[in-house]
């Protein structure tokens, strides 16, 4: 019965939809197209040939661009996979639903009058299939899919019904490149350990280019597992009739890149294949590049215009094919807004625009050092010896940097610095860049409005219901927030006075933030050491204690790893849990040398089924 009704909707829709369309002189009549997505894990576009000369070819993908479009500026709008995805399948920004941290402790529903997109496909008469991976941080529907699992298939859909069908391959994934010591002795690669370079950033050691190698292979395998998928739709007679999309699902895996702002984290490759009869529905040449940006946030409306079906306003993204869209229009897209927060177990809050040829980040807290210890990370063998060979002191400046603080504003030039190792933001020449791209983003985090200036627990407890409504009532207080944390900018003789004001509000995220700010400034802060020891006894709110317990550590040489565990043993939250033991790395992997006394058994057995929670602990134990 359900199978009759949506075959009696597609039914409708054609009706609608085959409306006359002037084409070479001609009418006649075209059903809605249907679409594919090949999507491959943890790729950016710095190791395809198509898209930079430093990588490898891949035939399959680079053939979807004879009758297609090659996008040589496309963003995922965050670096790794739970949290690019819940972009995706929203058309939302993430830290506007609280669905960018990775992995949610606990899911978010959908805005109010939003579905994830793949449901309008289905009202519309589309079958919708999934192979396989979903990784959603918000709460999915029952309408969403007819199919998400291994054995999804456009091939179950009804006669002649459209369809979109996702394919994903983990071939390229992370875990690829958890390979033992024996495995790295005994297997070769097949791709020449020196046929690339090495980023200048990283150490170029044996084992560093051959985890490029490794990588590389990786890579060739997968474009010969998109190949089987873009022949299933040649055999299936469906090649010249639908829209297939090649895309990697944020960036690459080797150290530093997943799960960090920078480009080899967030530009991913793109190539989408056009068939000849739609055409009219692509604004730019066939066989041509793009060098408009388009991003994640871009991908669920464009799916939604191209099938013909109206894009719901709520979205964030704008559509990049379809009807409406001119190449004009594409051409002008230059800028990519992006966000980082908990990665796993790992707390930190980044944010990034990239503007043309520019990127800015801004490290709201860059006292948490980019190499600071993610169990995940670190099971790859280059992280590791990164990690050891920073501590031998044998680095250069440029390879040492994963493991120092941050300043909180970062500017590039990416065309001429790719992989973002020269800073440009102190730089006088710049100033104006600097500037206009440091307004831009406060303007994104004021409109959304960012949910993470308030901690994540919080906002499980007191936004989680409805993220979005909750924003909403909260514009101005975060307003505020954004206003302390901007006073890191500044000179300490410019921001004192209105960080002594946060410091003694009655308001505990302004006291957060003002904390946070004392030690965005370090030693400068001493000032106020009477008043963030008092915070660190008295506070109402127990993450306030620990950061004013975490700026004693790393600036007073105070050792309060014990009086953090004091605070730990208390916490009934998993997130303020994890935020607390993120601290608590921190100081333990400064250069203070600080131990403490654990007596891990104290904490509450809810809070230690948790694996982040498992991690933090099994690397404190071990120090």
């Amino acid at each position: 019965m359900i199978k009759k009704i949506r075959l009696l909707k597609y039914s409708l829709l054609l009706i609608v939809i085959n409306t006359s369309l002037f084409c070479n002189g001609e009418t006649r009549q075209l059903p809605p197209p249907n679409i594919v997505w090949l999507v491959s894990e943890d790729n950016s576009m710095h190791y395809l040939k198509m898209f930079n000369e430093n990588g490898v070819e891949t035939p399959h993908i680079e053939s979807l661009a004879n009758q297609g479009l090659i996008y040589t500026r496309a963003f995922s709008n965050t670096a790794v996979c739970s949290a690019a995805r819940s972009t995706i399948i929203s058309g939302c920004y993430g830290p506007k639903l609280a669905s960018h941290y990775h992995r949610s402790i606990q899911k978010v529903p959908m805005p109010d009058n939003l579905e994830m997109f793949p449901a309008y496909l289905k009202k519309g008469g589309y079958y919708t299939s999934n192979n396989s991976k979903e990784d959603y941080n918000i709460v999915k529907g029952n309408d969403v899919w007819d199919d998400s699992s291994k054995k999804a298939t456009w091939r179950n859909r009804g006669e002649n019904q459209p369809f979109f069908h996702v394919f994903n391959t983990g071939i390229t994934h992370e875990g690829s490149l958890h390979f033992n010591k024996e495995t790295y002795k005994k297997n070769k690669t097949k791709t020449g350990l020196e046929t690339f370079s090495i980023q200048p950033n990283h150490p170029k050691t044996k084992l560093f280019k051959y985890t490029n190698a490794l990588y590389r292979d990786k890579i060739i395998e997968m474009d010969a597992e998109i190949g089987k998928i873009i022949n299933q739709l040649k055999d299936d007679g469906l090649y010249n009739a639908t829209f297939i999309f090649y895309y990697g699902d944020h960036g690459g895996v080797l150290p530093g890149s997943k799960g960090y702002l920078y480009e080899t984290g967030l530009h991913v490759p793109m190539v989408v294949h056009i068939p000849e009869k739609y055409k009219h529905l692509v604004p730019n040449k066939l066989g041509s590049s793009v060098s408009g940006f388009v991003s994640f946030v871009d991908l669920a409306p464009t799916v939604l215009n191209l099938a013909g079906i109206k894009i719901p306003k709520i979205m964030d993204g704008k559509p990049f094919l379809g009807k409406n869209i001119t190449a004009e229009d594409i051409y002008n897209r230059d800028e990519s807004f992006s966000y980082a927060d908990r990665f796993d177990e790992k707390y930190d809050m980044v944010r990034a625009i990239r503007k043309g040829k520019y990127k800015y980040i801004r490290n709201y807290q860059p006292f948490n050092f980019d190499g600071l210890m993610n169990n995940y990370r670190y099971k790859q063998l280059a992280y590791k010896e990164w990690a050891e060979l920073y501590k031998k002191g044998v680095l250069n400046k440029k390879q040492s940097d994963f493991f120092m603080s941050r300043s909180p504003e970062l500017l590039f030039n990416v065309e001429d610095d790719p992989y973002e190792t020269n800073n440009l933001a102190e730089n006088p020449a710049f100033r104006k860049e600097l500037l206009k791209l440091r307004n831009r983003l406060n303007s994104y985090i004021k409109q959304l409005p960012d949910l993470s200036f308030y901690p994540e627990h919080f906002l499980i407890e007191k936004a989680f219901d409805n993220p979005v409504v909750f924003g909403e009532n909260s514009k101005i207080e975060i307003e505020k927030y954004l206003n302390i944390s901007n006073l890191s900018l500044l000179t300490f003789k410019e921001a004192k006075n209105k960080i002594e004001k946060a410091l003694n509000s009655k308001d505990p995220w302004e006291r957060y933030w003002g904390i946070i700010t004392c030690s965005n400034f370090g030693k400068e802060a001493m000032t106020f050491a009477s008043k963030i020891n008092e915070i660190s006894i008295t506070d109402s709110e127990a993450i306030n204690k620990v950061r004013a317990l975490e700026y004693k550590g790393l600036f007073l040489n105070i050792n309060p790893l014990n009086e953090m565990t004091e605070i730990l043993y208390k916490s009934t939250s998993i997130a303020e849990s994890l935020l607390i033991l993120n601290t608590m790395t921190l100081i333990t992997d400064s250069s203070l040398g600080f131990k403490g006394n654990y007596e891990f058994e104290l904490i509450s057995e809810e809070i230690k089924k948790n694996k982040d929670i498992q991690n933090r602990l099994q690397y404190l134990s071990s120090k």
